[in-house]
């Protein structure tokens, strides 16, 4: 299915069931300086989880747009992007945990069609140290759920990853899990400040049965395997807890919070385990096909990066970000200038943005038309970066593939950002492409070039002012 009919659907069937759609908010989060930007749906919301009132009232839901620069280094595989849109659904002290399940399985099996038969889930197991029981009632849910549609659910306590692929789930297609299913915003429960809510989660996964289990992650496949075969699509979030001196105790209003991977339910919904082949993405891959004469096929892992830093660039630059070398705009110079570095790969040598960006807009100009409104100016800042980065590019790569017999220290990784505008994280991906040895003190030393060119530039700002 169309991934802007099933960002429709979710929306019209929310709005059936009470929730007030609130718009999306900017990639840059403006109250919140403790993170660059909008990792997650649920981040906009936290204040009303936190038990503020929210204007809109009890039931919200939205599709929010987001960027996670932790996972740039995963983009290449069959599932990762930095750029994605959570669909979202809250309830701030109205319906909890029966209702939420019924409605989560009733949109992806009814609405969007997936096969229940393909579906499965994860409980929190409980924390026996800090008093909180195990989650049956989920499970007891889904149990009904599943029961109904003809499938016989099974359990299996497996409690951590690591124990799940030593000893396999034996098919069940509820398994409880500990940490991995405890949602807290300091990540676990001993953790947690006094006074800071929490509560257990439950996710859902779709089964892929054509990828075959990777032995490298483990001797059995579940459902939080890394190999490909299980990919999440969802997540809710039972915050009922509080921390206190003494340990926990229930919340006065507990809350809801989904968040569904758009991206990964379309690809779920065509029967591939593959996002990029989704409407939101496909568009710039057959794009860049078009423009370097390769298949797919023959250069998936460059057009997959090419294709998703792309699109989270040109959304930063509708959201005013404009690169640079700190904070944000750090961020999106890495995400363009890796960009170009792999169209390199492609044979894509001149500039090629202004022929890419207007796909971008043409894909999301009805869903967020501020892209289409902006297309002139968010052309013209990558432009400029992609001109600024071109000039160097070839020089730069052709200086780190000389180190090859003597490999590189963080000296040499300075020279390479400060006079070819490398991102030192582009010249040590690079470095382990080529062949070329890093020195093992290269971050120290990186860090004492880079500190010694403040300190000259200090002193020239001193003696000429």
């Amino acid at each position: 299915m169309d991934a802007d009919r099933i960002r429709t659907l979710f929306l019209e069937f929310m709005a059936e069931n009470g929730h007030v759609i609130i718009p999306r908010a900017p990639l840059v989060p403006a109250d919140d300086p403790s993170t660059l930007f909008t990792g997650s749906g649920m981040q906009p919301l936290l204040p009303y989880l936190l038990g503020a009132e929210h204007p809109a009232g009890q039931r919200l839901a939205d599709s929010q747009t987001c960027l996670r620069a932790q996972d740039i280094e995963e983009v290449g595989d069959n599932r990762h992007t930095t750029f994605f849109e959570m669909l979202g659904n809250w309830s701030l002290g109205d319906y909890f945990k029966r209702e939420q399940i019924r409605q989560v399985w009733t949109f992806l099996t009814d609405r969007v069609g997936l096969d229940p038969e393909r579906i499965y889930v994860t409980c929190f197991i409980g924390d026996e140290a800090h008093g909180i029981g195990k989650d049956t009632e989920a499970a007891a849910i889904w149990t009904e759920l599943f029961t109904a549609a003809g499938i016989s659910a099974g359990t299996a306590e497996v409690g951590t990853e690591e124990h799940a692929a030593a000893v396999g789930t034996g098919g069940a297609r509820i398994a409880f899990y500990g940490k991995k299913n405890w949602w807290c915003r300091g990540g676990s429960a001993e953790h947690m400040p006094v006074g800071e809510p929490g509560g257990p989660d439950s996710e859902m996964f779709y089964l892929f049965p054509e990828v075959e289990h990777d032995p490298a992650y483990g001797e059995h496949c579940h459902q939080n395997c890394d190999c490909g075969r299980f990919i999440e699509i969802g997540n809710s979030v039972f915050m009922e807890y509080r921390r206190t001196a003494d340990g926990f105790e229930p919340l006065p209003r507990r809350n809801v919070d989904f968040g569904g991977g758009l991206a990964r339910i379309a690809a779920a919904s065509m029967g591939t385990s593959d996002v990029f082949r989704i409407s939101l993405l496909w568009p710039i891959v057959a794009r860049l096909e078009e423009l370097s004469g390769k298949s797919y096929e023959e250069a998936t892992a460059s057009m997959r990066i090419v294709a998703d830093h792309l699109r989270g660039a040109t959304f930063l630059a509708a959201d005013g970000v404009r690169p640079s070398n700190k904070a944000q705009g750090y961020v999106m110079r890495r995400l363009v200038r890796r960009a170009v570095r792999y169209a390199f790969d492609l044979g894509l040598e001149q500039d090629f943005l202004p022929r890419i960006v207007p796909t971008v807009v043409g894909i999301y100009e009805h869903s967020y038309p501020e892209l289409h409104r902006h297309e002139a100016e968010i052309v013209a800042v990558l432009v400029k970066e992609e001109k600024a980065f071109r000039r160097s590019l070839t020089k730069g790569l052709k200086q780190l593939r000389g180190l090859r017999r003597t490999g590189a220290t963080g000296s040499d990784l300075f020279t390479l950002h400060d006079t070819f505008g490398f991102p030192v994280e582009l010249s040590t991906e690079e470095a382990g492409r080529s062949g070329v040895t890093l020195s093992v003190d290269w971050q120290a030393e990186f860090d004492a070039a880079m500190e010694d060119q403040r300190l000259r530039s200090r002193g020239a700002s001193v003696m000429h002012p």
